[in-house]
């Protein structure tokens, strides 16, 4: 009995199977042809080009699923009088996406000796040009032209010829109605689990083709009609038109943003980089170079922390290291995701419209990064998360971003703790100071990231670090502070016990305030925006600094600190900066809000911009402020015109020159 129901399922599943196993096999011998056009490079560089192939299978497997979920519905849903149309429209789709998947394999090489990626959003791009991309392919791409047009023509005749002898469709529409629709639940999960390709809390995405620092193996790994897919998806969902908050010159938002930022025409170093230049350190360290660990605390707002004005007995660590360094007091986040954070932290970035650029393809490689900035002087570049690097595409980002080494959750040996989002904060910081000290040893300045993961809802940490707070949920955003805290103090104490805490600039700043979730105004609560911040190390004298400051802004400061002039393009300047101009621009959801002199220039899509009178949480309307309004709109769209054109970047001239 069980035999036959197998048999019978067998059969009306057998396409799936069949048409499975020939794009797996258009895909594999893709990826074979990539292989031998990049296996220089690749053995030169040390890459395990062979993982390359097993972690493709996953991200094939993706593409495949989605391609035969229609099928999947003609096949079992499909009532016994629908059989001829659903033949018909099996084979016709069939033949199409067989026909897409071959040309895009073909198309493969040629973009991506090019560009050295696959075909991604640029390549997307490049089809709303129809006449300059035929003119293109006909004078360059002549030859690969002419392999498409044969294979596919070839192709399409043998398909033919094979659908009207193998009956294969026909065949699986033949069993019995019942049958079929008592075998689409246990085959529409085999499908759903092939798309998701994940049994945890979130779904295989195109940061898992990222194993590799380096950028071919990672592309190599990679999907074509996955990359391409997602960037017309991204491009639909996400990328938004600065335009839609108001239009204005480029030169003029060029001009604006270098008059906010307060740069002198002298510092500026290539003009084709308007915001690159050269900041000269206020802190000359004529011995060996400063190391730089950046802790990323998740949801740190100012609120749990007494030294910046918050509730007192959560944070008695903070609070003891707050006074043995440069304490922010008005320091506000760029955004409401960690992304936003990220963007402004490690890439010295503005919240661009749309998507965080840490998703977006042209950010993917070259994209500034204080890796990208520190490494050509010898710095050993790492990130650290307690959670899976795919999330929120990070480790795509990261590895394409100058960083040589990523450790996230499944390179941490008997954690802890292990929650949902990852191990908690005490096996990170443990694990990251066995990093510096190795590093320590040989005398290798680093520059080094760490994102925390505790902070989190549903707020899980191990039991017996800490008093719980009297009155208050153990599982609540006080205590989940609280043992970050008692994570952070732990931290400090293995730094200054292993002898690397004197020469390092530490700096601790949350991606964003936990509690940026709603706006009892309706425009934006800005003052939920505000979050902790501190730069502490060996040498660095105590200061409260109570001026507006953003996160790029302490970024660019424990630049300064760490003794070196840089150049880098960071849309933040250091507070030590003379006539440092205090502003920050906030995004939330579609909103942006622009902050100076105690007012607030709010943008919405396709609507004018309103001026307001801060007043703590609540805003007070204001008459148009022309000024305070062009300025934030300038931002706007800066950071769309250099995300765009490429603009917040390193020359490689500026980048030789350093090593």
């Amino acid at each position: 009995m069980l035999k036959n129901i197998f048999k019978q399922w067998f059969l009306a599943a057998r396409p799936l199977l069949l048409f499975y196993l020939l794009f797996l096999l258009i895909s594999f011998i893709g990826r074979l042809i990539l292989l031998e056009q990049y296996f220089e490079p690749l053995q030169a560089g040390g890459a395990n080009w062979g993982l390359a192939f097993l972690v493709g299978l996953r991200m094939d497997t993706i593409s495949i699923s989605i391609i035969l979920a229609l099928p999947t519905l003609i096949i079992f849903l499909t009532p016994p009088f629908g059989r001829r149309l659903a033949e018909r429209l099996l084979g016709g789709y069939l033949l199409l996406t067989l026909l897409l998947a071959v040309y895009m394999e073909i198309a493969t090489p040629p973009f991506f000796s090019e560009f050295e990626a696959r075909p991604n959003e640029l390549f997307v791009n490049y089809l709303l040009y129809p006449r300059e991309v035929i003119n293109t392919v006909l004078s360059t791409h002549l030859t690969p032209l002419i392999i498409s047009i044969i294979s596919l023509t070839m192709i399409t005749w043998f398909y033919r010829r094979w659908w009207k002898q193998s009956r294969l469709f026909s065949r699986a529409l033949g069993v019995a109605y019942g049958r079929r629709l008592l075998f689409f639940l246990p085959t529409a999960i085999i499908i759903f689990l092939g798309i998701r390709s994940s049994f945890g809390h979130r779904p295989a995405n195109l940061s898992d083709a990222a194993y590799s620092n380096s950028h071919i193996a990672n592309e190599l790994a990679k999907n074509t009609l996955h990359t391409v897919g997602y960037s017309i998806y991204a491009k639909q969902q996400f990328d938004v038109n600065v335009k839609l908050y108001g239009r204005m010159d480029q030169n003029e938002a060029i001009t604006r943003t270098q008059k906010l930022l307060n740069l002198s025409k002298e510092s500026l170093s290539d003009p084709n980089y308007p915001l690159l230049r050269l900041e000269k350190s206020h802190f000359p360290n004529p011995g060996r170079a400063k190391n730089l660990v950046v802790i990323i605390e998740e949801s740190l707002g100012a609120q749990f922390v007494e030294a910046a004005g918050g509730q007192p007995g959560i944070t008695p660590n903070l609070n003891r290291l707050a006074r043995e360094g440069i304490l922010f007091q008005q320091l506000y986040a760029s955004g409401t995701r960690s992304v936003r954070g990220m963007e402004a932290i490690v890439g010295g970035f503005l919240p661009i419209p749309g998507t965080s650029v840490l998703k977006r393809n042209r950010s993917q490689e070259g994209f500034f990064s204080l890796a990208q900035l520190l490494n050509p002087k010898g710095y050993d570049s790492s990130f650290l998360y307690g959670g899976e690097k795919r999330f929120d595409n990070m480790g795509s980002w990261y590895f394409g971003n100058g960083f040589q080494r990523i450790i996230d959750e499944p390179l941490f040996v008997n954690p802890v703790y292990h929650g949902i989002w990852g191990v908690c904060d005490e096996d990170l910081v443990v694990r990251a100071d066995a990093e510096y000290v190795e590093l320590n040893k040989r005398q290798q300045p680093f520059v080094s990231v760490f994102f925390t993961t505790t902070n989190h809802t549903p707020f899980e940490f191990p039991a017996g670090r800490i008093e719980l707070i009297d009155g208050i949920e153990a599982a609540s955003a006080e205590n989940s502070v609280k043992f970050a805290d008692y994570a952070l103090g732990r931290f400090f104490a293995l730094a200054k016990e292993h002898g690397y805490y004197d020469d390092t600039v530490f700096v601790i700043i949350a991606d964003h305030n936990v509690r940026v979730r709603s706006s009892p105004n309706g425009v934006m609560p800005v003052d939920n925006y505000r979050i902790f911040g501190l730069i502490l190390g060996g040498g660095i004298k105590p200061l409260v600094y109570d001026r507006v400051t953003t996160q790029m802004d302490v970024i660019a400061t424990a630049l300064d600190l760490m003794g070196e002039d840089f150049i880098h393009p960071i849309i933040g300047r250091s507070i030590f900066t003379p006539d440092k101009n205090d502003f920050a621009l906030m995004n939330f959801y579609a909103l942006y809000g622009f902050m100076r002199d105690g007012k607030l220039a709010v943008f919405e899509p396709k609507a004018a911009p309103r001026t307001f009178q801060i007043d703590g949480n609540d805003l007070l309307p204001l008459a148009h402020d022309p000024e305070l309004e062009r300025d934030g709109l300038a931002l706007l769209t800066v950071s769309s015109y250099l995300y765009q054109e490429q603009k917040h970047h390193l020359p490689v001239a500026n980048q030789e020159s350093d090593q």
